[in-house]
Order: C-alpha cells, then sequence, then structure tokens
C-alpha cells in the first residue's frame, strides 16, 4: 500500500517580521508544523501543531504552497500565521522556542530544506509554490 504523510507547518510572523522557531531535539531549530491527523483538516491541525509545539495561538493569513519529499512519500502544507497571544511555552518537540529575524532565523536553521521553505513561505509575489525535494 502506497501511503502518503501529511504535514502541516507554519512561517508565523509577530508585529516586527520577527518569525516562530522552535528547536526539535534531533533536528533542531526549524519552524513549527507536524503530522496532519485522521478526519483533521490541514488548516485546523497547523493552529493545533503550532499552540503544541509553542504554546502560541495564530490565525492563519494565508496558504503559501506545498513542498514535496519524494523518498520519505511527504507533502508539507505551509501556511502564514500570525500569533493572537504571547505565552511563548516549550513540550517534549521543542526544547527552545522563540521569534528570530529573518537574518538569525536562516542562521539557526540547520537543513537546507528549511531554508528554502522558509524563504519561499515569505515570497508571497510566488504563492502558491510548489517545489519537490529528494
Amino acid at each position: 500500500m502506497n501511503k502518503f504523510i501529511i504535514t502541516s507547518g507554519a512561517v508565523v510572523l509577530d508585529e516586527h517580521k520577527r518569525i516562530l522557531l522552535k528547536k526539535d531535539p534531533n533536528r533542531g531549530w526549524e519552524l513549527p508544523g507536524g503530522i496532519v491527523e485522521e478526519n483533521e483538516n490541514i488548516k485546523n491541525a497547523v493552529i493545533r501543531e503550532v499552540k503544541e509545539e509553542t504554546g502560541i495561538n495564530i490565525d492563519i493569513i494565508g496558504f503559501c504552497g506545498v513542498s514535496q519529499e519524494l523518498e520519505r512519500n511527504i507533502c508539507n502544507m505551509w501556511w502564514l500565521g500570525t500569533p493572537i497571544n504571547r505565552h511563548l511555552k516549550t513540550s517534549k518537540e521543542s526544547l527552545e522556542v522563540d521569534f528570530f529575524s529573518i537574518e538569525e532565523a536562516l542562521k539557526l536553521i540547520r537543513s537546507d530544506d528549511f531554508k528554502e521553505e522558509l524563504l519561499l513561505c515569505l515570497d508571497k509575489n510566488n504563492h502558491p509554490f510548489f517545489i519537490t525535494f529528494k
């Protein structure tokens, strides 16, 4: 059986255009998000994941696009969000949580794929995007 995993992630920008990142125990700094559960709306999934991982409630302000990881059979749905509250909170999935400038975020994120997804999400003129990674 061919099984796809759908994830939903967000670039959450505060009023200073800083980006919400969380520090994953394995992957390091990354954008918040996670796997869409069975019978769950993709948009609601990202709101839930951001809240679970960072403590922040968000409003979705737009759909950015899709990145597909061919070898892992994953499709990542990307959204732009804005924080409703300021209560940063860590979880078992996030060792640290904070807002960073674009420059800081690009230095902190180790994965080139994650950096590319971030830049694509910020480039509103090219939404929706579609990109494929191996």
